[in-house]
């Protein structure tokens, strides 16, 4: 079944009937993003989060994804991560490995994760210099109205407080304007210290896509989405707005219950 598209203010609203709905429309989804990138560069750099985001690509590891993608084409990023070991359950990194990485074939060299032996704000920095020396390769592309790189597209989750990737409500880092990777030590959420992609690096992406599943977010999903004046708090997903990039919500039904269908 087709999912209910919605049209809101710089962004579209893809609400789907199940899980199952929403995983594969998503894999049809980054395929097609995929495929114009290639298209556009020959290179497909894309950025990761946890969650039930990489059980939501799982379509990707079956047919016909697996067989059609050209996988050594791929570069993943990781748009935050916990300042954590690689093999510890906290571990973003670990999490896809285990359940999408380890079941296709991407060049190993391709897949840049963050240096699990450093402090956060060192690993931070390495990550972003990392970013720097592939965006001067042009393995992933400069935005065209800044200095910021351009992922093809980054893979996000909003969380019920309304944050996304190590973004949290009322932050200092929602201010920063000039690093392309912050560290955070005091994170709400535990870990309390991770990496993050900043706001303008995220919104220079070619495109965004924001997945939100469940009854959990219907409230925050309302507050992000919806024109609900003033009185909504500055939540971080409110704050993802592509400077001239695509915008794309995936959502379940439970996760649309509150929101106004008025396009």
């Amino acid at each position: 079944m087709a999912p209910e598209v919605l049209t809101k203010e710089r962004m579209e609203v893809r609400i789907h009937e199940s899980l199952e709905e929403l995983s594969t429309d998503l894999a049809d989804y980054i395929e097609e993003i995929y495929e114009e990138s290639i298209k556009d560069h020959g290179v497909f750099a894309v950025a990761l989060s946890g969650g039930s985001i990489i059980s939501l690509m799982r379509k990707l590891t079956e047919a016909p994804y697996n067989k059609t993608i050209d996988w050594s084409k791929w570069y993943v990023f990781w748009a935050d991560e916990r300042v954590v070991a690689k093999n510890h359950v906290d571990s973003n990194y670990k999490l896809a490995k285990d359940h999408l990485l380890s079941k296709l074939p991407i060049v190993p060299s391709h897949v840049h994760s963050i240096n699990d032996s450093l402090t956060a704000e060192e690993a931070a920095h390495e990550y972003e210099f990392v970013i720097r020396q592939l965006v001067k390769t042009r393995v992933v592309n400069v935005s065209d109205i800044n200095d910021c790189p351009k992922f093809d597209l980054i893979l996000l989750e909003v969380g019920p407080d309304g944050h996304v990737a190590s973004l949290f409500p009322n932050h200092p880092v929602l201010e920063e304007k000039n690093e392309w990777v912050a560290c955070i030590t005091n994170s709400t959420k535990p870990p309390p210290e991770r990496i993050t992609f900043t706001l303008p690096v995220i919104n220079s992406a070619a495109n965004v896509v924001v997945v939100a599943p469940g009854d959990m977010n219907a409230e925050v999903v309302h507050m992000t989405i919806d024109d609900v004046g003033p009185e909504c708090p500055v939540l971080p997903a409110r704050m993802i707005q592509p400077c001239v990039g695509k915008l794309v919500w995936f959502l379940d039904v439970e996760a649309a219950l509150k929101l106004i269908r008025v396009s």
